[in-house]
């Protein structure tokens, strides 16, 4: 069986697309839906359990990225666990065959697939997600602690599937704001797994971020890189100025070559989230009482002050 879990918060009608997109697929597996709902005021629980999924509630205040999903896998009986997010669907029958099958084979801990923007998405967040998620598949896999760059933990639970065996071995971390998926291929990684990246298994997915969100969205990002993609020390930190340098170059010919318009806003875009994730990188010189000001998850920042 193959079980995907879903965190939702008044989904409305994007949850409706991504149950659909579900529901359309093609497997020779059983599959059941698993939605835990976080209070949602609309039907979002309502239009699951009439679309099939079971549905446990949570308290608002109770969500946690790590945490909910760890339900999540609590409740899920499938030999693999897929995870998906609320605002992103399935355009192809074929998703989930190709994005479950090297797990089902065993051949990985878990694979993550493409991510496309949806219609209407800005140049700019059309550009990161094809800079992130390529068009050619491949495995990822680290000797050491010295490999856990970027290339190596990239990992994404809004299209993944991983053994459930593994999950309940490595469950995600609950201590972490953001991140908690590339926290978990840290750990597999350095466990000895390998992970998949199965371009073919596309989901359509993005935000329409404002410039105050994608700042708060990137603060997050540098608050939770040491436990991620900085968690190799110095070669990471290389490996994300080089591709830092790749994907500034990358962005501005591109943009050039079909999306002039959009240059002045997409550097001022860029320089917001590159702020935010400097400040996060460093947000132990930070004052207590700024940083939830700073993040998009301010209620994380509270318990930590206890």
């Amino acid at each position: 069986m193959i079980s995907i879990v879903i965190p939702v918060k008044d989904g409305g009608e994007d949850l409706r697309r991504c149950l659909w997109g579900i529901a359309r697929q093609r497997v020779d597996e059983e599959v059941e839906v698993v939605v835990v709902d976080s209070a949602s005021n609309d039907a979002s629980a309502e239009l699951a359990e009439s679309m099939g999924a079971r549905v446990h509630p949570i308290a608002a205040e109770e969500f946690n990225h790590g945490a909910t999903r760890n339900l999540g896998v609590s409740l899920a009986r499938g030999e693999v666990v897929v995870f998906t997010s609320q605002d992103a669907y399935a355009p192809e029958d074929d998703w989930l065959d190709r994005l479950t099958a090297p797990v089902r084979a065993g051949a990985v801990a878990g694979a993550y697939g493409r991510q496309l923007a949806h219609d209407g998405a800005s140049a700019a967040e059309q550009y990161f997600l094809d800079f992130l998620y390529g068009p050619a598949s491949r495995e990822q896999a680290a000797a050491g602690p010295d490999e856990l760059t970027m290339d190596a933990t990239l990992f994404s639970n809004v299209n993944a599937a991983m053994r459930t065996d593994v999950l309940r071995r490595f469950p995600f971390a609950e201590d972490i704001i953001m991140s908690e998926d590339q926290d978990w291929s840290r750990r597999v990684l350095l466990d000895g797994e390998r992970l998949a990246y199965v371009a073919e298994a596309v989901v359509r997915h993005s935000h329409p971020y404002t410039l105050r969100a994608a700042f708060k969205r990137f603060f997050d990002s540098g608050v939770s890189a040491e436990q991620a993609y900085m968690a190799a020390g110095a070669p990471a930190a290389e490996v994300l100025r080089r591709r830092a340098a790749d994907y500034a170059r990358g962005e501005l010919r591109w943009l050039w070559d079909g999306h002039r318009r959009a240059i002045p806003y997409a550097l001022l875009y860029e320089g917001v989230k590159f702020a935010g994730l400097q400040l996060g990188l460093r947000h132990e010189r930070l004052p207590a009482a700024v940083k939830p000001h700073l993040s998009a998850l301010p209620a994380y920042w509270a318990a930590q002050r206890g």
